[in-house]
């Protein structure tokens, strides 16, 4: 791969080099037709060598691209991307700690969230997708609640922001020199503040651990992080804000009501598309959906009458998603409850700090028993913008989900 890229760099270098000789002699051409109103055979042989071998050169780099593209599809191309877990075993306070001597290290490795979200720059996706020649498939991982928000960065302890309490919108069309003047509109605001919450967890492994990389960063990438990742979504989505705690999505959400849609037979389908559409009426479009894992698997048992499987595909690999929308399927939810929101534009998720990893041999008795202390944590807020923009309900009184397609 890396002959190709060094190949690509001198084809070019020959074009450019090749262009600027075409160049020279476009412009001795058009002094010559000046001169004698033709071109000397001199002129003319070089010209025709020159894009001859432009042509050979072009030719030359397109199979090379070609070929980089081929070897990149197959998973050959581009340097790997590192989850977090790699990024702590390679540092130097990790590599360099005696677990024969009493000590502890920290590592500091950047943003928890960058490290989900694989991102440039970033600790890198926790599931790297294993290419097929001919076949591109996204990593098959479980969507989180964080993983449907923006996310920015923080420097203090509180995030202050300005929360939309209400929108009278008076646009309108208007002809020259209104004599009322033209419309205005209505934008309420308040000021309020949201809490920065540290989010932790740690294990004990043997110290044999730290001598095995690939262990310790699957330690690290797999219980831990994963772990993390499971609270962290429990706080976004019904954080009380009481204490430390988050004021989380369902806490801040309005409820459902439906505005006068009528329905006839309604079930859980409709029940979420009209709270879809309660969003909307509050000028923001909804763009993911919260369930339980009891009412999602319901929604995609639903069959036709010839048993074909409705919202599932059990031997694809589509995506939980409504009407476009993408489903978070978490046990953090209750059963029998919904969230559905506009995720990215009613609401923000706030990295407080670096992601921190401690590996200590001091902590209670390890060290004579040989055991380790792996500690993560992360310091997280969450501001919303607009409750309106979430809707939080029930699917109390729906009838079953069909079973016939009808």
């Amino acid at each position: 791969m890396a002959q190709i890229d060094e190949d690509i760099k001198q084809i070019n270098a020959s074009l450019a080099k090749v262009g600027d000789q075409l160049k020279a002699h476009a412009e001795q051409t058009d002094k010559e037709v000046k001169a004698s109103a033709k071109l000397s055979e001199e002129t003319k042989a070089s010209v025709d060598k020159l894009l001859t071998e432009q042509g050979e050169l072009r030719a030359n780099l397109k199979a090379a691209e070609q070929l980089l593209a081929k070897l990149e599809g197959q998973g050959g191309g581009g340097a790997a991307v590192k989850s977090l877990g790699q990024m702590v075993v390679e540092n130097e306070a990790i590599t360099g700690f005696n677990p024969t001597l009493k000590g502890a290290v920290a590592v500091t490795v950047g943003s928890i969230h960058a490290a989900i979200t694989g991102t440039t720059g970033s600790a890198g996706d926790l599931v790297q997708p294993h290419r097929v020649p001919g076949v591109v498939a996204p990593p098959q991982q479980r969507l989180f609640i964080r993983d449907l928000l923006n996310w920015g960065t923080v420097a203090s302890g509180e995030v202050e922001y300005v929360r939309e309490t209400g929108f009278s919108n008076n646009a309108d069309v208007v002809g020259e020199n209104p004599a009322a003047g033209k419309p205005q509109s209505d934008i309420t605001f308040e000021l309020d503040s949201s809490k920065i919450a540290t989010i932790a967890h740690w294990i004990r492994a043997s110290k044999q651990v730290l001598a095995d990389v690939p262990m310790l960063q699957s330690y690290i990438d797999g219980r831990l992080l994963y772990g993390l990742k499971l609270k962290d979504e429990a706080q976004i989505l019904k954080g009380s804000g009481v204490g430390a705690n988050l004021l989380g999505l369902m806490t801040q959400a309005v409820l459902y009501g439906n505005p006068g849609v009528v329905v006839q037979n309604e079930t859980m389908l409709d029940r979420l598309r009209i709270a879809m559409l309660q969003a909307e009426l509050a000028e923001y479009t909804a763009d993911g959906i919260v369930l339980n894992p009891i009412d999602w698997t319901q929604i995609e048992l639903t069959k036709t009458s010839d048993n074909a499987y409705l919202f599932a595909t059990p031997r694809g690999l589509a995506a939980p998603g409504l009407w476009g929308r993408p489903v978070v399927s978490t046990k953090a939810q209750d059963a029998n409850d919904f969230l559905v929101g506009a995720f990215q534009l009613g609401a923000q998720g706030w990295d407080r700090e670096s992601a921190s990893i401690a590996v200590s041999n001091s902590d209670g008795d390890n060290f004579t028993k040989n055991m380790v202390t792996i500690l993560v944590e992360e310091r997280v807020g969450l501001t919303v913008f607009r409750p309106e923009a979430f809707v939080k309900g029930n699917f109390d009184g729906v009838n079953p989900l069909p079973q016939n397609g009808g």
